[in-house]
């Protein structure tokens, strides 16, 4: 019972709420303060770069480890930051948690840190953090990597691991390996080909296990980029083509989908406005044209169900399809009504005739925009000035 309030003002035809709109503010607004915490945090580590003691109003309480490296481990969290807000643009949960875990730590470090920068970095840190927290709810997409990505990022542990346990069991075949500190530096540096050669084998057996670590990590990191960042590469290319982003797909909600591009569709579009509107075409230049005039766009065949699922069409308020094409608009009447049954499907038919075929296929509404130009143009002919009154009237008719 309770739905059926819901799907009846789905059918009214009112104007769009701004919900989605206000959520998508809310959330840019948290992006965009983790944003300037982040740059904040990597100007002040630059600036403290060379401080080995801090002087702020935590001084006298943070050990002299932490205070002698509070003058850099700022450039290093705000690169970390830098990346939550990625994490964040793209919807991902785990970047929710790595924000919530480094605005405290940027703000310590503001606090620790005796610099023109510190103050607002610190008051920013405050400022965002129950901004992100309120917007828990948003950002619920999980990171999904498939068992290639995963064994390319454990080969690149793996090589850690076996590189620093190695060099340390054999630290007496090399100079300057003394602590297990000293052996992961040597993985590191050696497994990235950075090579500085402060740390260098004594032995013949201590050259091969460097060859082994020099390999395996090569090899290791080669395989991690082309597996992690190839889908990244993919999905810029696919927004480049006119196609939506996941994210502006998962918050759509109670918006309306118009499918195709034309004439006719073009005063769809501004009335409805680019906030509540999403449009399915299927040319790629068509999508580009759209998504330049920055309208929400997705480019597919409207009559499969994967593009109609993509754009949420269970969640939508109403389908408008004016294409060109009535029978291709029956097949994609018949399938967004197949999946979602309350939904309000305006449909415009080229030939007269096919009016009722498009009724039959699922459509709510079906007009012939011809036809009713042509008797508005009539009737106005004939004297009559309400053209509202034959709209009514025609839309009468037509069911």
């Amino acid at each position: 019972m309770a739905a059926e309030p819901e799907a009846g003002a789905r059918r009214t035809g009112s104007a769009p709420e701004p919900s989605s709109p206000r959520r998508l503010v809310r959330t840019r607004a948290a992006i965009l303060l983790t944003t300037i915490v982040a740059i904040l945090s990597v100007v002040t580590g630059i600036v403290n770069i060379g401080t080995m003691e801090v002087s702020g109003p935590l001084a006298e309480l943070l050990p002299e480890l932490v205070a002698r490296t509070a003058g850099f481990t700022g450039t290093m969290t705000g690169f970390l930051m830098l990346a939550s807000a990625y994490g964040l643009r793209r919807g991902y949960r785990v970047a929710w948690y790595s924000t919530i875990l480094l605005l405290p730590i940027t703000g310590v470090q503001g606090l620790a840190q005796a610099s023109a920068y510190s103050y607002p970095l610190v008051v920013l840190s405050v400022l965002a953090l129950p901004v992100v927290l309120v917007n828990y709810g948003v950002f619920t997409r999980r990171v999904e990597l498939t068992m290639t990505q995963l064994a390319s990022l454990a080969a690149i542990l793996a090589v850690q691991v076996y590189g620093t346990v190695g060099a340390y069991a054999l630290r007496d075949e090399f100079e300057g390996v003394e602590t297990i500190l000293d052996a992961f530096y040597f993985t590191i540096v050696t497994a990235s080909t950075v090579g500085y050669g402060d740390i260098t084998a004594t032995s013949q057996f201590g050259r091969l296990f460097s060859m082994s670590v020099l390999v395996t990590g090569v090899a290791s990191f080669g395989v991690a980029l082309g597996t992690l960042l190839g889908p990244l590469i993919e999905a810029r290319l696919a927004e480049a083509l006119g196609n939506m982003s996941e994210r502006q797909l998962e918050l759509l909600d109670d918006h309306y989908v118009v499918v195709g591009h034309g004439d006719l569709t073009e005063p769809i579009l501004e009335h409805l406005g680019a906030a509540t509107s999403v449009v399915v075409v299927r040319d790629p230049d068509d999508a580009r044209y759209l998504r330049d005039r920055d309208y929400t766009v997705l480019t597919g065949d409207p009559s499969d169900e994967t593009p109609l699922r993509q754009v949420h069409i269970e969640r939508a308020r109403a389908l408008i399809v004016a294409t060109n094409d009535d029978a291709h608009d029956a097949m994609t009447v018949l399938t967004a009504r197949e999946l979602n049954p309350e939904l309000r499907i305006v449909a415009a038919a080229t030939d007269r005739e096919n009016t009722k075929k498009l009724r039959r296929a699922g459509a709510d509404v079906v007009m012939s925009p011809s036809v009713l130009g042509g008797r508005l143009l009539v009737e106005s002919a004939f004297g009559d000035d309400d053209p509202e009154r034959l709209i009514d009237e025609f839309l009468e008719v037509e069911r």
